[in-house]
């Protein structure tokens, strides 16, 4: 980890532009809106040279001066980061299609991405003086939670729907959380959340209700961009549920252009959903700058199982800006795709890698993709949390 520190200079609005000092403890803007961590970008790229970052050590921590942690002694890690980009090795080539590539993020400690989010998001409330959190979730941003408030010294509350798949619920009572289940969707859990935090002195984690998670997703970004040796991709899938991942990404690609990082143009973002929880792909598809509630959402991919989601404009602002799509799998192609991620590329990944694979495919049959792109395909997290669910799925195959 660099001693460097941040270049991270004040928070602000995306919607109204009202300005936050870094100090204070806050979830969202007053006009509702995510708030986001704004840099000294000519700053950071000063004390962060480039060419340095290979004498780094291999975690997210490695881009330290674009992170908001101000002082190294509240950083709380287990080495997240840092995840594999690999070249397919079969499917690729079966599809005839040699510029495949997956990001893998079940890698990561708790067996996610969400790894990233909360270790920021736990840095900063520790740097902040929080002592007590609490997080609405369908699963993985639980068991990240879980963990990084035991290694901090936390107490931690979890609120998940009552189907929740039973490795997550186990997973959080190991790390020593207090776990709530609730009829519903993670929709509701949110709800319950709020009024916790209402009442009770719980800071709420829930997604892009705080300004740090984002900031620890973003570094897929760094990642990716350094992996390819800062030419990045030409296409992005992402399967988006609250959404956050794409959201960094795309903040992180802006940073490094304006940094002078970046060679040649950014991805296309494409963002991936199921056809059972859709709202992000319904209003891209109607034009619209902001997704409408999904009535009974419906699929197995516990983390695509959001109805509704506090940045969704910003989802679809980095979709449309990008030239990319929203687009929905059904949860037949989905599953067939997580058994080939195994079966073929040795990849044993959550059903929502499962959706962001089965959309290259049919993005490719659609005739969008045409063989001569550079692709990175999302896994997200680690099949080993969903074994219930996909043992099931094992008979339908």
């Amino acid at each position: 980890m660099s001693s460097d520190k941040s270049a991270a200079t004040y928070l602000h609005c995306p919607k109204c532009k009202e300005r936050y000092d870094l100090r204070q403890v806050i979830n969202l803007c007053k006009c509702g809106s995510p708030l986001l961590v704004a840099y000294d970008l000519m700053l950071a790229a000063q004390m962060m040279p480039r060419e340095q970052l290979r004498s780094r050590l291999p975690t997210m921590w490695k881009y330290r001066e674009v992170l908001p942690v101000q002082d190294d002694v509240n950083v709380v890690s287990l080495d997240e980061g840092g995840t594999p980009l690999l070249p397919s090795r079969r499917i690729g080539t079966v599809r005839r299609f040699p510029g495949l590539y997956f990001k893998d993020e079940s890698v990561n400690p708790t067996g996610s991405f969400k790894a990233r989010g909360l270790a920021m998001a736990v840095s900063r409330a520790k740097e902040l003086g929080v002592g007590r959190v609490i997080i609405p979730t369908a699963g993985n941003a639980g068991s990240a939670l879980a963990a990084y408030a035991a290694l901090a010294g936390m107490k931690c509350h979890i609120v998940m729907p009552k189907e929740t798949p039973t490795p997550f619920l186990v997973d959080c009572r190991y790390h020593g959380a207090t776990i709530e289940l609730v009829d519903g969707t993670i929709a509701d859990c949110g709800r319950v959340v709020a009024d916790k935090c209402s009442r009770e002195d719980w800071f709420s984690f829930a997604t892009l209700k705080e300004p740090y998670r984002i900031e620890g997703k973003k570094t897929m970004g760094y990642e990716l961009a350094e992996q390819f040796e800062f030419e990045l991709p030409d296409i992005i899938i992402y399967p988006t549920g609250g959404g956050t991942g794409l959201i960094g990404m795309w903040k992180a690609f802006a940073e490094m252009e304006t940094m002078g990082w970046l060679t040649g143009a950014k991805p296309r973002m494409i963002s991936v959903q199921c056809r059972g929880c859709a709202p992000i792909v319904r209003a891209f598809e109607q034009g619209k700058a902001s997704a409408e509630p999904w009535d009974n959402p419906q699929t197995v991919a516990a983390g695509l199982r959001v109805p509704a989601a506090v940045g969704d404009f910003l989802i679809l602002q980095a979709v449309r800006e990008s030239g990319g799509a929203a687009v929905a799998v059904s949860e037949e192609d989905m599953l067939k795709a997580t058994f080939e991620l195994a079966s073929k590329e040795g990849v044993f990944a959550a059903p929502e890698a499962g959706a962001a694979l089965a959309a290259f495919h049919n993005l490719l049959e659609a005739g969008y993709l045409h063989g001569n792109e550079k692709v990175v395909v999302f896994l997200t997290g680690s099949g080993y949390k969903y074994l219930d669910t996909l043992e099931k799925a094992l008979n339908s195959l």
